[in-house]
């Protein structure tokens, strides 16, 4: 293709060096995510625009979508699509791309990891020694031990059955699990109340969608049911949990521990939260290796060049 010829992409959210310099040599891209005048350059090139790349978290809404009137694709760089806008897209045939299975494993390995920096009390620790607490007191008290504990999963997608894996292999029972549907080829049992999912288990992991459908589906409920010797453990979307009811619970100790790698209003964190000690923060990084955050990019770069080259797309995400 000529210069002229190159397909105008709207980037929302800029993706691996790499793959960004091979977008840059296919198409005309249009760095929305940096525009001093964001509504300004929506305005100029909404027009032209054919694709739009995102995040999981930063997504075309309605009203971009009907600012770029000759847009066909939107390319996600995550596995998430609650950010865009999908019923738009469907309405007019739009097609939406993720990057599902090339971050499975890393988000799977910082669930097992959360959870046993959660039961082991990985931070105190870490300070204990740093503090000099060790020298002055000795020995910090015992933590807990995962094995033969019981526990639950909310969403048993990809990233959960992975999940699964690697608790039953430290020893874990892997109890029941909650999701849209019952799962025919799943062996554990299904519940369809998170509330008695909770109540069934000592760990409820999280690694299920977000948006609408499951906007604080964690509730206070939910929390109280896992009870005061229960961890959560959170790889989904901040918007699962009712966030203030989670820190209450924590403060309270109507819950022992959590591992949280996503927030409410990232990348805000409330500091009620940050002060906890029973609490593992990680900053949004479950899939942020090097090597599958550039997988993922390559994953964008691939659907986009398969639709304007009129080939199936590699990863569709269905219409809702």
């Amino acid at each position: 293709m000529s210069g002229a010829e190159k397909p105008d992409v709207l980037i929302l959210w800029p993706i691996r060096p790499k793959a960004m310099a091979t977008l840059e040599a296919r198409y005309r891209l249009h760095h929305y995510y940096s525009a001093p005048d964001k509504a300004a350059m929506l305005r100029d090139v909404g027009p032209r625009v054919r694709a739009i790349v995102c995040s999981g978290e930063v997504g075309p809404d309605r009203a971009m979508i009907e600012a770029c009137p000759k847009l066909e694709i939107v390319a996600c760089f995550g596995v998430g699509v609650d950010a865009i806008d999908r019923v738009a897209c469907a309405e007019r045939g739009i097609a939406v791309t993720n990057t599902p299975d090339v971050l499975t494993e890393d988000v799977a390995d910082t669930a097992l990891m959360l959870l046993l920096m959660a039961f082991r009390r990985a931070v105190e620790a870490d300070a204990w020694v740093r503090s000099g607490r060790w020298e002055r007191e000795g020995p910090m008290p015992p933590t807990d031990s995962p094995r033969g504990k019981k526990v639950g999963i909310i969403g048993l997608g990809r990233i959960g059955k992975a999940i699964a894996r690697r608790l039953e292999a430290i020893g874990m029972e892997i109890a029941g699990y909650h999701g849209r549907h019952r799962q025919a080829a799943v062996a554990y049992a299904f519940y369809d109340d998170p509330v008695a999912l909770a109540r069934a288990v000592d760990v409820l992991v999280l690694s299920c969608p977000g948006g609408a459908a499951t906007r604080h589906l964690v509730s206070a409920a939910v929390l109280d049911a896992l009870g005061p010797e229960g961890y959560l453990i959170n790889v989904a979307r901040g918007s699962v949990v009712d966030e203030a009811a989670l820190i209450a619970a924590l403060e309270e100790g109507r819950i022992k521990a959590a591992g949280l790698d996503v927030f409410e209003q990232e990348p805000r964190v409330p500091e009620r939260l940050r002060r906890l000690e029973n609490v593992v923060l990680s900053p949004h990084a479950a899939s942020a290796t090097a090597q599958t955050r550039d997988a993922m990019a390559q994953l964008v770069v691939d659907n986009l060049e398969a639709h304007f080259a009129g080939r199936p797309l590699l990863t569709p995400v269905p219409p809702p």
